[in-house]
């Protein structure tokens, strides 16, 4: 008994045992259920294949696939106090802090980078909706600002990418503050004649709409994006009445002129680039027909 309980049994168990696999290795396509494998979605930019429905991508990958070559420089981000108002709800604001600086190795939800797009350099700035919803902070303030700055003096154009929920609760009247400090910062930005492209990800709400979001030469959006103030919910509460489908869309939206163009993230490079070039009366690199034309019309709007 003693061999057949130390040796054939553990033996059986080793190579008949369930092995432990990762739980991401399929994902699940909201709009049609389908299973994509995520090294597939991960090579298209995270976005499904069959559907052309887009996933929130991380921006450290975002700015990987829209720099040339994948390289870029990461700006440092200027320091700020850290819990101005000793807030706390269900656990303190800095316990917050540093439970969303360990998960997504950031200081906060602004990543600012310098590099290029088809060989024009440009300053780009990411919002990422991973560092507690991409909500608008002292330190997302200060970041914003420091990209202006930066475009400002390396007469650079700046491309903005949004994802937010909005202002951050946490830090009171002080958050509200960086929506009229965010726009003197672009506004000096096209004083010094620069451009100044905001692309709209999925989602883009409250006070960040308010502010820089809404405020560039041109407004590009992601396929699917929601963009607006306050919540539809909230706003069928306050008026009483049931809103249009598909209220607050991208695709609504451009058809009731808010934003200049959708954009697939697959062509977003090269869209971009497109119009950066035209602003900037710089010579363009063969692109589709389609593609040229949208932006063409987009940069003389």
């Amino acid at each position: 008994m003693n061999w057949i309980t130390n040796y054939v049994r553990p033996k059986l168990n080793s190579m008949l045992g369930r092995r432990d696999m990762p739980e991401n290795l399929w994902i699940k396509d909201p709009s049609t259920g389908e299973m994509v494998f995520h090294k597939d979605l991960e090579s298209n930019q995270w976005v499904i294949p069959a559907s052309g429905h887009h996933m929130r991508i991380p921006a450290k990958d975002r700015l990987r696939f829209f720099f040339d070559e994948g390289k870029y420089e990461v700006l440092e981000n200027p320091k700020v106090a850290t819990d101005p108002l000793k807030f706390r709800d269900e656990k303190k604001y800095v316990d917050r802090l540093k439970d969303y600086r360990n998960r997504t190795q950031q200081d906060d939800c602004i990543i600012n980078a310098l590099g290029t797009i088809e060989d024009l350099p440009i300053v780009a700035t990411v919002q990422d909706f991973a560092f507690m919803g991409g909500s608008l902070g002292m330190a997302a303030g200060d970041a914003i600002i420091k990209a202006a700055e930066t475009a400002i003096a390396k007469k650079r154009p700046l491309v903005l990418f949004t994802a937010s929920g909005g202002a951050r609760m946490q830090e009171g009247i002080l958050s509200l503050m960086q929506m009229p400090r965010t726009t003197v910062a672009v506004e000096m930005l096209k004083e010094a004649g620069l451009p100044y492209i905001v692309v709209l990800t999925n989602p883009t709400f409250g006070g960040v709409t308010a502010s820089y979001a809404m405020l560039g030469d041109v407004h590009i959006a992601e396929p699917g994006t929601m963009i607006g103030f306050a919540g539809a919910r909230v706003i069928e509460q306050t008026i009483r009445e049931k809103l249009p489908e598909g209220f607050q869309s991208a695709e609504y939206l451009l058809d009731h002129g808010m934003i200049d163009m959708v954009v697939s993230r697959l062509e977003m490079k090269e869209t971009v680039a497109r119009i950066l070039k035209i602003m900037m009366k710089q010579p363009a690199a063969e692109v589709k027909p389609a593609i040229a034309e949208d932006a063409a019309r987009a940069a003389s709007a």
